[in-house]
Parts: structure tokens; sequence; C-alpha cells
């Protein structure tokens, strides 16, 4: 289960560490007026929307399977966002790509996290929602690192991609550790 949760706090964390500082990022390097945020925003949420409904019919099929593909899909998919954020419309377009390959994680991780503790089922669902809060902190925190260390604002999704890796590693691990003791029915 601790790894399940760890999983949602390193792997989600660069989610955040982008999404945080979305606004700074598109006005100042993609050259987007500020008055288009809200379309910003809202092509992010309509990503976070086809990413969940992806990542639930995903995680239908095999959870552990959708970890491993889903987090490196978050990395990839934040080096192109830190490539592409450079260019209006391709920045746009990867707004919608980075908000659904976020998003397609929830899903597994919340399963993960169900099938860790068949015993305590409502207890793990809210320790989800926790864990994803405390990437979001971890991820503001490490994006603003970045900042202030003065890389710009395309740093932070490189750390996410980052994050998203050791993410991986995490799920990578449990999975392992599950292979020598299966989780209990």
């Amino acid at each position: 289960m601790w790894l399940a949760i760890l999983i949602g706090i390193v792997g989600f964390g660069g989610f955040f560490a982008t999404y945080t500082y979305i606004a700074h990022t598109m006005t100042l390097v993609a050259g987007i007026p500020g008055s288009l945020l809200p379309i910003v925003v809202a092509l992010y949420g309509l990503g976070m929307v086809a990413g969940t409904v992806v990542g639930g019919r995903l995680a239908d099929k095999s959870v552990m399977g959708t970890l491993y593909w889903v987090l490196p899909g978050i990395a990839v998919a934040l080096v192109v966002y830190a490539v592409a954020v450079h260019w209006p419309w391709s920045a746009l377009v990867m707004v919608f790509v980075v908000g659904a390959s976020g998003s397609m994680l929830i899903p597994a991780l919340q399963t993960r996290l169900l099938d860790a503790s068949p015993d305590a089922p409502s207890l793990a669902s809210s320790l989800n929602h926790a864990a994803l809060n405390v990437a979001n902190a971890l991820g503001a925190f490490l994006g603003g690192l970045v900042i202030a260390w003065g890389w710009g604002f395309v740093a932070p999704a490189l750390v996410g991609a980052v994050l998203a890796l050791l993410g991986f590693g995490i799920a990578v691990t449990s999975g392992v550790l599950e292979r020598r003791k299966p989780l209990a029915a």
C-alpha cells in the first residue's frame, strides 16, 4: 500500500510541477495572450477528462500495465511539452496532451490502492486523494525551485519528467515485490 501511495506522490508530482506554472509558461514562453488563459486551462481540463476515461479503460485491462505505460508516457509528454511550448499552437496541443497523460494515471492508482488494502478500501481511497495532494505540494515546490534557480518556466516540465520516471521506478519495484508476495485477494 505504501508503495502505491508513493507512486502517486512522486509519479503525479510532475503533473503539478507543470500545471502550477502553466499561466506563466503560456504567456512568457509560448507568447499566448493572458486573455486566452481560460482556453488554456479548459484544454488542460478537457485533456484530464479524456485521460481519466482512457486511463479507466486501461486500468480495467491491467492496473500494473497501465502504470508501466502511463508513467513513462507522462515523462515523454512533459519533455515534448518543454520543447513545444515555445510556439503557441504546439503549446496548446501539448497542454491537452499533458492533461490527458497525467489523468490517465489516476484510475490505475486508485485501483492499485484498493487492491493493496482489501481490508480497508475506504481508507485506501482517502489515502489516494491525500497522496495526490502531497504530489501537488511536491511538484509545485520542485517546479518553483528550478524557476528560482533561474532555469526558466520550461524547467518544471523537465522536473516533472524526472518525477514521472522515478514514479515508474517505484511502480516497477512494487510489481516485483508483488510477484514475490501476491496481494491478498
